[in-house]
């Protein structure tokens, strides 16, 4: 009896070992399965994110190119000054005349057969909510009611302040919201989940509404409804993207002009000036800042709450105070008073500027002062101008005073001077901000944080700044602040902390690169203020795929996206290859591989790593390289026919010769005329030092019109430029210009 007792505890621990053993080993292969699929993950986001930094560059160096050309242009005429300020418009701010006449919807007609949404103002909760449901059934907001809700948006957002000042008191809760890029499903679910706004439930959208997504308008008719309806309960923050020179690349000019074909100039002018007018940030019970970006260390939230905002049309290119002065003497030195070194009286502020808030440190006061940007009285006061001055002077000493009691204030705007307005009313041009005022919105739009201490040059995008732990504590130190809330940067769960949780980035556009590349989120502050993160899918299939599934799907998409590419430089990439093949026999290997690819394309990516996906076939570590630059071809060739060089030129190229196009094309009309291609000519040939005459251009653009309509469209731009590359190919490349 004992024996059987002892033999069954015997096997029944046998059973026990082997079980546990399987289950080490299956947890072992579950682990390597999990750290695989992860490295994949990681590999594949790495790829989005270069390419998508890359395209961020070829922007920033297209316009400047062409920024440079009309910097060093002198038109001859008024026809070829009005050319370029139309196509480079941030150069000057509109004005209300302007903008009064951009928004004259009354003259639009409804139709009878209209069946979509109708808008009446003031608007009510119900207006914006029949709106959310308008779009959902892909119904389209009729033009006139376009126009009216951005004039009624404009008139709103004259009266904000720079900074925007929300309190937990008012409401059960703050919910923050990032980037929704065009992508109208996530706006309606996150309503749908979260509730719709309300004066219990506030939000604060910051920035990044449109561009890449196909609802980016939608996006902001239902943005800019819920803003009127609950003006104290809905926020919006400006991102890099309200720029209508970033939009000419990436999207939303093309979705403006496609859906209003009529009236889309006119929506587009006047969404330029709302975009200037947005809020550039968004401080929650004093203690928490939400700005699209993020910051550097010359950040001064003294300077951003005063600076006029409206004025900084586009971050791209800064046309400084220095520049506009220069113009003003070229126009005649003629208006320059006796006056103009008259000295204010001690008791009036020497600038424009509004007086130091208590938010500013005295040390950095100091530091402020010689950077300044004083504007002198050039004439006598007018009575009214006095007055003002005055009552500033004495709310500069209560200001003084609270700051002695120990009040925490950001100051609001200035009202606009008598004096200004009317300078500017006899020069017809407004006067543009200082460099320093251009730098500070730039950073706080396009800065990305680091894990490294200090602050350097993001170029990787080409705008703004990387900011370390150090950056962000001295930040939050100067004014008092608990954390920062910043957007612009896609994030694999949605969200992001880092900088030991004082920074958090929040991104609301789910499946952004590829359905199922990432999930969506919004944080919801109470009044603890503690982040409360919820993540979301808004796209149904995603839930329907397992991992496994999800991210061999996102990785085919990236590699595709990697393909093309490569194939891009396929030329320089078989001129690099050569180098490291110095017995030419046609084969490298593949350390060599990888680091010729990168020394061409410069994405920093793990190129060994996905040398397994890229490259199919090698002989002991070698690779032939002509063979696979022609897989490489033959992946990408369409059923047009064309030669894998021209074609090649245009995957490089098509993405900056289409914002060429948009560029061109000054009034968004979606053809260029034969005036605009004249001007556009002389520009290039003035910088080039070719001379041509005019006839000799209407020829080259009836040349490339080959509808013979008169216009030149996208696809006869596009068609020409194939065609003399052709050309270039065929004869000898040094004839070829």
């Amino acid at each position: 009896m004992g024996s059987g007792t002892s033999t069954q505890h015997h096997f029944a621990f046998q059973n026990a070992e082997k079980a546990f053993k399987a289950a080490a080993l299956i947890q072992r292969w579950y682990r390597r399965y999990m750290a695989r699929l992860e490295m994949r993950r990681q590999c594949t986001w790495s790829i989005f994110q270069s390419i998508e930094y890359a395209g961020q560059q070829d922007q920033v160096k297209l316009h400047d190119f062409f920024s440079y050309l009309v910097d060093h242009f002198t038109p001859s005429s008024h026809n070829e000054k009005d050319f370029l300020n139309r196509m480079f418009t941030e150069e000057r701010v509109p004005r209300d005349s302007e903008m009064e006449k951009c928004s004259d919807y009354e003259s639009i007609e409804v139709p009878d057969s209209y069946t979509g949404p109708r808008l009446s103002f003031p608007l009510l909760p119900g207006h914006a909510t029949a709106l959310v449901e308008a779009f959902r059934l892909k119904q389209q907001l009729h033009a006139r009611y376009v126009l009216n809700l951005l004039h009624e948006t404009r008139k709103h957002l004259v009266q904000l302040p720079n900074i925007n000042q929300v309190s937990t008191c008012y409401s059960e809760e703050i919910t923050v919201c990032g980037d929704l890029h065009g992508q109208l499903d996530d706006l309606i679910f996150i309503f749908y989940k979260n509730g719709l706004p309300s004066p219990e439930r506030a939000y604060v959208f910051n920035g990044d509404f449109v561009d890449r997504g196909k609802d980016s308008v939608e996006i902001l008719m239902v943005l800019f409804a819920f803003m009127l309806v609950y003006p104290k309960e809905f926020h919006l923050n400006r991102g890099n993207h309200e720029d209508h020179v970033v939009n000419l690349r990436y999207g939303f000019t093309k979705e403006v002009m496609h859906k209003y074909k009529t009236h889309g100039k006119k929506i587009l002018k006047i969404l330029q000036d709302v975009f200037c007018w947005l809020p550039l940030a968004t401080l929650v019970d004093e203690k928490v800042l939400i700005l699209h970006g993020g910051v550097s260390d010359m950040t001064d939230l003294e300077l951003l709450s005063k600076l006029d905002r409206h004025k900084i049309v586009s971050t791209l290119r800064c046309k400084t105070r220095k520049e506009n002065e220069k113009q003003a003497e070229e126009k005649g030195k003629a208006n320059q008073t006796s006056s103009a070194g008259r000295p204010s009286p001690w008791f009036l502020p020497q600038s424009r500027s509004l007086p130091s808030s208590p938010l500013c440190s005295s040390s950095h006061k100091a530091h402020k002062a010689g950077r300044s940007s004083s504007v002198p009285c050039s004439s006598p006061l007018h009575p009214r101008e006095l007055s003002r001055q005055v009552r500033r002077s004495v709310d500069l000493e209560l200001e003084r005073c609270r700051q002695q009691a120990g009040f925490l204030v950001i100051k609001e705007k200035e009202e606009p001077s008598l004096l200004t307005s009317e300078a500017e009313s006899e020069t017809g041009e407004l006067l543009e901000p200082t460099q320093e005022e251009w730098r500070q919105v730039v950073d706080i739009l396009w800065s990305d944080p680091m894990a490294q201490e200090g602050c350097k040059a993001n170029t990787v995008r080409g705008g703004g700044c990387y900011f370390g732990p150090n950056v962000t504590e001295q930040l939050l130190q100067k004014y008092n602040l608990q954390f920062l809330i910043r957007s612009h940067e896609c994030k694999p769960e949605g969200y992001e902390f880092c900088h030991s949780r004082k920074v958090l980035t929040i991104f609301s556009a789910s499946n952004y690169y590829e359905v199922g590349s990432n999930r969506g989120a919004y944080v919801k502050l109470g009044p603890t203020l503690t982040p409360h993160i919820v993540q979301y899918q808004a796209n149904k299939a995603t839930h329907m795929l397992t991992m496994r599934q999800r991210i061999s799907r996102v990785e085919a998409s990236a590699l595709r996206a990697l393909r093309e590419k490569l194939f891009a430089h396929s030329s320089d990439l078989l001129d690099e290859f050569k180098k490291h093949d110095k017995d030419e026999i046609g084969l490298i290997t593949l350390s060599d591989w990888a680091a010729a690819v990168e020394s061409v394309v410069h994405l920093g990516l793990p190129w060994r790593m996905l040398r397994a996906q890229l490259v199919n076939s090698s002989t002991d570590s070698m690779l032939e390289y002509k063979s696979w630059l022609e897989d490489l071809a033959k992946g990408q060739l369409s059923h047009e026919n064309i030669q894998s060089s021209l074609l090649e030129t245009l995957y490089r190229n098509r993405s900056n010769l289409e914002t060429i196009f948009r560029i061109i094309d000054s009034d968004h009309s979606g053809f260029i005329s034969l005036d605009e291609f004249r001007q556009t000519w002389k520009l290039f040939s003035s910088h080039m030092k070719i001379d041509i005459t005019d006839d000799c251009v209407c020829d080259l653009a009836r040349s490339i019109d080959f509808n013979k309509d008169g216009h030149i469209d996208i696809n006869e731009f596009l068609e020409a430029f194939r065609l003399v590359e052709q050309s270039c190919s065929e004869g000898n490349a040094s004839d070829c210009p």
